[in-house]
Protein backbone atom coordinates (compact mmCIF):
# COMPACT_ATOMS: atom_id res chain seq x y z
CA UNK A 1 0.00 0.00 0.00
CA UNK A 2 2.91 2.49 0.66
CA UNK A 3 4.28 1.29 -2.62
CA UNK A 4 1.43 2.61 -4.26
CA UNK A 5 1.27 5.78 -2.48
CA UNK A 6 4.69 6.36 -3.28
CA UNK A 7 4.15 5.40 -7.16
CA UNK A 8 0.83 7.56 -7.54
CA UNK A 9 2.47 10.63 -6.04
CA UNK A 10 5.52 10.78 -7.80
CA UNK A 11 3.53 10.43 -11.29
CA UNK A 12 1.43 13.34 -9.63
CA UNK A 13 4.67 15.14 -9.45
CA UNK A 14 6.18 14.22 -12.95
CA UNK A 15 2.64 15.28 -14.36
CA UNK A 16 2.49 18.51 -12.73
CA UNK A 17 6.39 19.43 -13.54
CA UNK A 18 5.88 18.53 -17.47
CA UNK A 19 2.31 20.92 -16.90
CA UNK A 20 4.63 23.71 -15.79
CA UNK A 21 5.70 25.92 -18.60
CA UNK A 22 8.19 29.36 -18.19
CA UNK A 23 7.87 31.26 -21.09
CA UNK A 24 10.63 33.63 -21.90
CA UNK A 25 10.56 37.44 -22.82
CA UNK A 26 10.16 38.01 -26.02
CA UNK A 27 8.64 35.07 -27.10
CA UNK A 28 4.61 33.62 -27.22
CA UNK A 29 3.39 29.70 -27.45
CA UNK A 30 0.81 28.25 -28.88
CA UNK A 31 -1.00 25.11 -26.99
CA UNK A 32 -2.78 22.84 -28.48
CA UNK A 33 -5.87 20.61 -26.71
CA UNK A 34 -6.18 17.22 -28.77
CA UNK A 35 -5.02 18.63 -31.73
CA UNK A 36 -6.69 21.90 -31.37
CA UNK A 37 -5.66 25.21 -30.92
CA UNK A 38 -6.30 25.91 -27.11
CA UNK A 39 -4.45 28.97 -26.08
CA UNK A 40 -1.56 31.16 -26.22
CA UNK A 41 0.82 31.44 -23.30
CA UNK A 42 2.47 34.96 -22.95
CA UNK A 43 5.67 35.68 -21.19
CA UNK A 44 5.30 33.65 -17.48
CA UNK A 45 4.72 31.43 -15.76
CA UNK A 46 1.91 28.71 -16.87
CA UNK A 47 0.11 25.48 -15.99
CA UNK A 48 -1.16 23.56 -18.63
CA UNK A 49 -2.61 19.59 -18.43
CA UNK A 50 0.29 17.46 -19.78
CA UNK A 51 -2.22 14.79 -20.31
CA UNK A 52 -4.36 16.52 -22.67
CA UNK A 53 -2.14 19.78 -23.91
CA UNK A 54 0.68 20.37 -24.83
CA UNK A 55 3.04 23.61 -26.79
CA UNK A 56 3.06 22.76 -30.56
CA UNK A 57 4.64 26.27 -32.12
CA UNK A 58 6.73 28.98 -30.15
CA UNK A 59 6.44 32.06 -31.68
CA UNK A 60 8.86 35.01 -31.36
CA UNK A 61 7.51 38.33 -31.11
CA UNK A 62 10.07 40.63 -31.84
CA UNK A 63 11.12 42.16 -35.18
CA UNK A 64 11.85 39.53 -37.69
CA UNK A 65 14.42 41.16 -40.40
CA UNK A 66 14.10 39.05 -43.80
CA UNK A 67 16.91 39.18 -45.99
CA UNK A 68 15.44 39.03 -49.85
CA UNK A 69 17.98 37.30 -51.74
CA UNK A 70 19.68 39.29 -54.96
CA UNK A 71 17.66 38.26 -58.42
CA UNK A 72 17.35 39.54 -61.83
CA UNK A 73 14.96 41.99 -62.93
CA UNK A 74 14.11 43.03 -66.32
CA UNK A 75 12.76 46.53 -66.76
CA UNK A 76 10.57 48.15 -68.96
CA UNK A 77 12.84 48.77 -71.43
CA UNK A 78 14.45 45.10 -71.44
CA UNK A 79 17.25 45.97 -69.57
CA UNK A 80 18.74 43.30 -66.70
CA UNK A 81 18.95 45.16 -63.64
CA UNK A 82 19.76 43.05 -60.03
CA UNK A 83 17.95 44.02 -56.76
CA UNK A 84 17.77 42.57 -52.94
CA UNK A 85 15.72 43.99 -50.34
CA UNK A 86 15.19 43.41 -46.72
CA UNK A 87 11.49 43.42 -44.92
CA UNK A 88 11.62 44.11 -41.34
CA UNK A 89 8.20 42.25 -39.92
CA UNK A 90 6.43 41.96 -36.39
CA UNK A 91 3.98 39.06 -35.62
CA UNK A 92 1.15 40.64 -34.19
CA UNK A 93 -1.75 37.50 -34.10
CA UNK A 94 -0.01 34.43 -33.02
CA UNK A 95 -2.82 31.98 -34.47
CA UNK A 96 -3.32 33.16 -37.62
CA UNK A 97 0.76 33.48 -38.17
CA UNK A 98 0.97 29.50 -37.21
CA UNK A 99 -2.22 28.06 -39.01
CA UNK A 100 -3.17 30.79 -41.59
CA UNK A 101 0.36 30.01 -43.27
CA UNK A 102 2.67 27.20 -43.51
CA UNK A 103 5.83 29.07 -43.05
CA UNK A 104 5.33 32.78 -42.56
CA UNK A 105 9.01 33.78 -43.11
CA UNK A 106 9.51 31.88 -46.60
CA UNK A 107 6.24 32.97 -47.85
CA UNK A 108 6.97 37.04 -47.06
CA UNK A 109 10.40 36.50 -48.48
CA UNK A 110 8.65 34.69 -51.70
CA UNK A 111 6.20 37.75 -51.56
CA UNK A 112 8.84 40.28 -51.73
CA UNK A 113 10.49 38.70 -54.49
CA UNK A 114 7.69 38.87 -56.72
CA UNK A 115 6.23 42.37 -56.30
CA UNK A 116 9.72 43.67 -56.01
CA UNK A 117 9.63 41.84 -59.77
CA UNK A 118 6.70 43.72 -60.50
CA UNK A 119 7.48 47.28 -59.51
CA UNK A 120 10.73 47.47 -61.43
CA UNK A 121 9.30 45.43 -64.38
CA UNK A 122 7.12 48.55 -64.83
CA UNK A 123 9.50 51.06 -64.95
CA UNK A 124 12.71 51.35 -67.47
CA UNK A 125 16.64 51.51 -66.31
CA UNK A 126 17.07 55.09 -65.58
CA UNK A 127 13.56 55.29 -63.73
CA UNK A 128 14.67 52.02 -61.92
CA UNK A 129 17.97 53.02 -60.67
CA UNK A 130 16.82 56.54 -59.40
CA UNK A 131 13.39 55.46 -57.76
CA UNK A 132 14.54 53.68 -54.50
CA UNK A 133 11.64 55.44 -52.25
CA UNK A 134 9.13 55.25 -55.03
CA UNK A 135 10.10 51.54 -55.36
CA UNK A 136 10.10 50.82 -51.49
CA UNK A 137 6.79 52.57 -50.63
CA UNK A 138 5.14 50.53 -53.46
CA UNK A 139 6.39 47.35 -52.27
CA UNK A 140 5.79 48.33 -49.09
CA UNK A 141 2.03 48.98 -49.33
CA UNK A 142 1.42 45.71 -51.99
CA UNK A 143 2.58 43.15 -49.45
CA UNK A 144 0.79 44.83 -46.70
CA UNK A 145 -2.45 43.33 -46.92
CA UNK A 146 -1.30 40.15 -47.12
CA UNK A 147 0.71 40.05 -44.38
CA UNK A 148 -2.18 41.18 -42.34
CA UNK A 149 -4.51 38.17 -43.50
CA UNK A 150 -1.42 36.28 -41.71
CA UNK A 151 -0.96 37.71 -38.38
CA UNK A 152 1.75 39.91 -39.63
CA UNK A 153 2.37 43.72 -39.65
CA UNK A 154 5.30 44.95 -42.01
CA UNK A 155 6.79 47.60 -40.64
CA UNK A 156 9.11 48.50 -42.81
CA UNK A 157 10.90 47.36 -46.72
CA UNK A 158 13.81 48.43 -47.65
CA UNK A 159 16.35 48.17 -51.06
CA UNK A 160 19.81 46.97 -49.97
CA UNK A 161 21.05 47.22 -53.70
CA UNK A 162 20.01 48.11 -57.25
CA UNK A 163 22.46 47.51 -59.93
CA UNK A 164 22.62 46.84 -63.71
CA UNK A 165 23.86 43.32 -64.18
CA UNK A 166 27.61 42.34 -65.21
CA UNK A 167 26.63 42.59 -69.04
CA UNK A 168 24.13 45.45 -68.27
CA UNK A 169 27.12 47.52 -66.85
CA UNK A 170 29.63 46.51 -69.55
CA UNK A 171 27.41 47.49 -72.50
CA UNK A 172 26.53 51.10 -70.33
CA UNK A 173 30.31 51.37 -70.56
CA UNK A 174 31.45 50.60 -73.97
CA UNK A 175 27.92 53.28 -74.80
CA UNK A 176 29.42 56.65 -72.40
CA UNK A 177 32.59 55.83 -74.15
CA UNK A 178 31.32 55.51 -77.49
CA UNK A 179 29.59 59.10 -76.41
CA UNK A 180 32.67 60.05 -74.68
CA UNK A 181 34.49 59.78 -78.07
CA UNK A 182 31.04 61.25 -80.11
CA UNK A 183 32.03 64.21 -78.11
CA UNK A 184 35.69 64.51 -78.60
CA UNK A 185 35.45 64.33 -82.24
CA UNK A 186 32.39 66.87 -82.67
CA UNK A 187 34.90 69.34 -80.48
CA UNK A 188 37.77 68.65 -82.89
CA UNK A 189 35.78 69.09 -85.50
CA UNK A 190 33.89 72.72 -84.19
CA UNK A 191 37.52 73.93 -83.31
CA UNK A 192 39.11 73.07 -86.76
CA UNK A 193 36.39 74.48 -88.22
CA UNK A 194 36.60 77.54 -86.08
CA UNK A 195 40.05 77.56 -86.51
CA UNK A 196 39.59 77.61 -90.39
CA UNK A 197 37.23 80.30 -90.38
CA UNK A 198 39.58 82.37 -87.89
CA UNK A 199 42.34 82.15 -90.64
CA UNK A 200 39.93 83.12 -93.66
CA UNK A 201 38.96 85.96 -91.51
CA UNK A 202 42.01 87.19 -90.46
CA UNK A 203 43.76 86.46 -94.50
CA UNK A 204 40.61 88.31 -95.72
CA UNK A 205 41.26 90.94 -92.97
CA UNK A 206 44.65 91.27 -94.06
CA UNK A 207 44.00 91.42 -97.88
CA UNK A 208 40.99 94.26 -97.02
CA UNK A 209 44.12 96.44 -95.18
CA UNK A 210 46.57 95.20 -98.03
CA UNK A 211 44.88 96.83 -100.66
CA UNK A 212 43.75 99.88 -98.35
CA UNK A 213 47.74 100.63 -98.04
CA UNK A 214 48.20 99.93 -101.57
CA UNK A 215 45.19 102.54 -102.08
CA UNK A 216 46.42 105.12 -99.88
CA UNK A 217 49.78 104.71 -101.27
CA UNK A 218 48.62 104.79 -104.78
CA UNK A 219 46.95 107.94 -103.96
CA UNK A 220 49.56 109.46 -102.10
CA UNK A 221 52.27 108.61 -105.41
CA UNK A 222 49.59 110.53 -107.51
CA UNK A 223 48.86 113.51 -105.58
CA UNK A 224 52.65 113.69 -105.11
CA UNK A 225 53.09 113.45 -108.53
CA UNK A 226 50.00 115.81 -109.64
CA UNK A 227 52.22 118.50 -107.11
CA UNK A 228 55.11 117.76 -109.11
CA UNK A 229 53.85 118.63 -112.41
CA UNK A 230 52.26 121.97 -111.29
CA UNK A 231 55.40 122.59 -109.35
CA UNK A 232 56.84 122.32 -112.72
CA UNK A 233 54.59 124.19 -114.73
CA UNK A 234 55.15 127.36 -112.36
CA UNK A 235 58.94 126.97 -111.63
CA UNK A 236 61.21 124.22 -112.83
CA UNK A 237 63.82 125.39 -110.56
CA UNK A 238 62.81 123.13 -108.00
CA UNK A 239 62.04 120.08 -110.17
CA UNK A 240 65.74 120.88 -111.66
CA UNK A 241 67.14 120.23 -108.13
CA UNK A 242 65.22 117.28 -107.19
CA UNK A 243 66.27 115.10 -109.88
CA UNK A 244 69.76 116.58 -109.76
CA UNK A 245 69.63 115.40 -106.06
CA UNK A 246 68.64 112.19 -107.07
CA UNK A 247 70.69 111.96 -110.51
CA UNK A 248 74.14 112.49 -107.37
CA UNK A 249 72.64 109.77 -105.07
CA UNK A 250 72.35 107.16 -108.09
CA UNK A 251 76.01 107.74 -109.00
CA UNK A 252 76.85 107.54 -105.38
CA UNK A 253 75.50 104.17 -105.20
CA UNK A 254 76.83 103.20 -108.21
CA UNK A 255 80.58 104.39 -107.49
CA UNK A 256 80.42 102.48 -103.89
CA UNK A 257 79.15 99.24 -105.78
CA UNK A 258 81.42 95.94 -105.26
CA UNK A 259 81.68 95.97 -108.66
CA UNK A 260 82.27 99.19 -109.81
CA UNK A 261 85.99 99.91 -110.90
CA UNK A 262 85.36 103.77 -113.10
CA UNK A 263 82.57 106.24 -112.00
CA UNK A 264 82.07 108.88 -114.59
CA UNK A 265 80.73 111.96 -113.40
CA UNK A 266 79.55 114.71 -115.90
CA UNK A 267 81.00 118.00 -115.37
CA UNK A 268 77.73 120.14 -115.83
CA UNK A 269 75.34 118.07 -113.21
CA UNK A 270 72.58 120.69 -113.65
CA UNK A 271 72.81 121.15 -117.96
CA UNK A 272 72.70 117.26 -117.61
CA UNK A 273 69.52 116.81 -115.56
CA UNK A 274 68.25 119.86 -117.55
CA UNK A 275 69.08 117.67 -120.55
CA UNK A 276 67.30 114.90 -119.67
CA UNK A 277 64.00 116.66 -118.55
CA UNK A 278 63.90 118.69 -121.50
CA UNK A 279 65.17 122.18 -120.32
CA UNK A 280 66.97 125.24 -122.33
CA UNK A 281 70.84 124.94 -121.66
Amino acid sequence: MFEFAFVLIAAVAILAWKGIRIVPQGEEWVVERLGKFSAVLTPGLHVINPIFSKVTYKVTTKDIILDVPEQDVITRDNAVILANAVAFIKVTNIERSVYGIEDFREAMRNMVQTNLRSIIGGMDLNEALTSRERIKTELKNAIADEAADWGLTVKSVEIQDIKPSVNMQNAMEQQASAERERVAVVTRAEGDKQSLILNAEARLEAARKDAEAQKVAAEASAESIRLIAEAVKQNDTSATFLLGDRYIQTLQKMSSSSNSKIVVMPGDVVSAVKALIGGSK
